[in-house]
């Protein structure tokens, strides 16, 4: 008896293709060639979570609120050697992510197979050498399956143009398969063209056109402050605060290009490569940069030390070392073809960027033990008390990053077909909101004003840090000889509150 359950077949190529989709609704095919699986050869079109067209019973928006897939120019090539044989067809299956069960079949439990075999042919339910598929449960009309032939010798058949019009909100997914031995070397030439109903931007990319707009908005507001205070201020300004203005003008430069970026995208259906890379380079250097300053930030730099001594060299070089492994990381996932790349190739470029991350953060964790100890043992209670609140939101930032990393795992592991993808945009938001928090902390902790220069280095201060020493060790004060220190106390008594002379305060100052 026919069973048709889950097809082994489509479920790896499935989970490959939804953890590499292509980022684009204009999905162009270049002389692709079928990749053999199991009894059928297979080239994966695209696989975009689409919107479901607008209800529209007076045709007042035409096309412009309707989603659809449209093939144009499709056509297939087979070598000349392969023009003398008779082939079968080559058919497009279109379906929801919900349908995928449907795709495929065995005969009396024996091996899935996509491509209808002559066991299954004999029980008449479906043809040779063709897609096998069953109509779903919720819309007998899907999936889609249609196909085309070559026509005597000829060696280009082309897919006639359609549009299919989408009417149910979800994750769609793109095949041209053929079950034809002697086309084993066909390729694929044109495009698709996938819509949404307020433009061409994947579904699952749709939101973010506005989150990166929000965002845009909310550093304005930060410049804003921030700009006016540094104006008004500017003669109280010490280096740290010059770093913050950085960190806060490549931040308006991103969220603007991220903006523009998707804005493009989603009017053309083709992602702009220069926008998409300047975009990925400003947040690389800010990303750099805000790592760079806080580790600088952690070891007093500015604060209770001039300069980072011998470790000028080592921070620079930590960071360039981030800079290059976060630029090809992000270059690679948002201008390259992610679909290029298999699991393991991957994994190499994600896995130095999240063991520089670590370092990064051990790092500052470190230096800010350090430098908190080292300030409450000279009893600088101001800077104590700001390191202290840096230290906290630091900590904050952190504990809430592994419990979201444990979460985007968690999401990940359990949506393999991607079918949460209406919600998937909120995983890179939130890296961008958590980031964007700590950094209107560390404006606010270090807002320029009249009495900025108390939280910078001073000579005059005596903070008793070795400019040298890469490890903040104090410098410890000399002894002063008893009899020399009974003589300044005998010269300058102090009076306490209850009228008697005491020098207990006086040496508390020189210890």
């Amino acid at each position: 008896m026919l069973k048709l359950r889950d097809s082994f077949f489509f479920l790896p190529i499935l989970c490959f293709c939804f953890v590499f989709i292509v980022e684009g609704s204009v999905h162009e095919y270049n002389g692709e060639k079928f990749v053999g699986k199991g009894n059928a050869f297979v080239v994966h079109g695209g696989s975009e979570g689409i919107y479901s067209s607008f209800a529209d019973p007076y045709n007042v928006t035409a096309t412009i609120g309707d989603s659809y897939i449209r093939f144009e120019k499709v056509t297939f090539r087979r070598p000349k050697e392969a023009a003398n044989f008779s082939s079968k067809a080559i058919q497009a299956v279109v379906f929801e992510v919900e349908d995928r069960d449907s795709i495929g079949g065995s005969a009396y439990g024996g091996q899935r197979a996509v491509c209808c075999t002559a066991d299954l042919a004999k029980l008449g339910v479906c043809l040779e050498g063709e897609v096998i598929y069953r109509p779903s449960t919720e819309n007998p009309n899907w999936p889609k399956v249609f196909g085309i032939s070559f026509n005597g010798d000829n060696e280009v058949a082309t897919l006639r143009s359609r549009s299919i019009k989408i009417t149910k909100t979800g994750m769609y997914n793109l095949y041209f398969i053929h079950c034809d031995v002697n086309l084993k070397d066909l390729t694929v030439e044109g495009k698709t063209i996938w819509k949404n109903p307020n433009g061409y931007l994947p579904g699952r990319m749709a939101p973010l056109m506005n989150f990166y707009g929000f965002m845009s908005l909310a550093f304005v507001i930060l410049g804003i402050f921030w700009f006016s205070q540094y104006a008004r201020f500017w003669r109280e300004i010490f280096p740290l605060q010059n770093c913050i203005t950085l960190v806060i003008t490549l931040g308006m430069l991103e969220m603007a290009l991220w903006y523009f970026d998707y804005a493009e995208f989603n009017e053309s259906g083709i992602r702009p490569v220069g926008i998409t890379m300047w975009a990925v380079s400003f947040g690389t250097i800010k990303r750099t940069v805000s790592w760079i300053i806080i580790l600088m930030v952690s070891m007093g730099y500015g604060v209770v030390r001039p300069t980072l001594g011998g470790l000028t060299s080592k921070v620079i070089m930590l960071g360039a070392t981030f800079f290059l492994a976060s630029e090809v990381l992000e270059v690679v996932e948002n201008v390259g073809a992610v679909s290029d790349l298999s699991g393991k190739a991957r994994l190499f470029l994600v896995l130095p960027v999240a063991i520089l991350d670590a370092f990064f953060i051990l790092w500052i964790f470190t230096s800010l033990s350090a430098t908190l100890n080292k300030l409450q043992a000279r009893r600088m209670t101001v800077k104590l008390d700001i390191y202290r609140k840096f230290t906290n939101a630091l900590a904050v930032a952190v504990i809430v990053s592994v419990g979201w990393i444990c979460y985007e795992l968690y999401f990940k592991l359990n949506d393999v077909y991607n079918e949460q993808w209406q919600s998937a945009w909120i995983i890179p938001a939130f890296w961008q909101v958590l980031s964007f928090s700590l950094l209107c902390v560390i404006c606010v902790l270090w807002a320029p004003s009249q009495n900025s220069m108390r939280y910078a280095y001073s000579d005059e201060a005596n903070e008793g840090f070795d400019k040298d020493d890469t490890t903040l060790t104090l410098i410890k004060p000399s002894p002063t000889p008893m009899k020399d220190f009974k003589s300044a106390a005998e010269a300058r008594p102090v009076q306490g509150h209850n009228g008697a002379w005491n020098g207990d305060l006086e040496e508390d100052k020189t210890v």
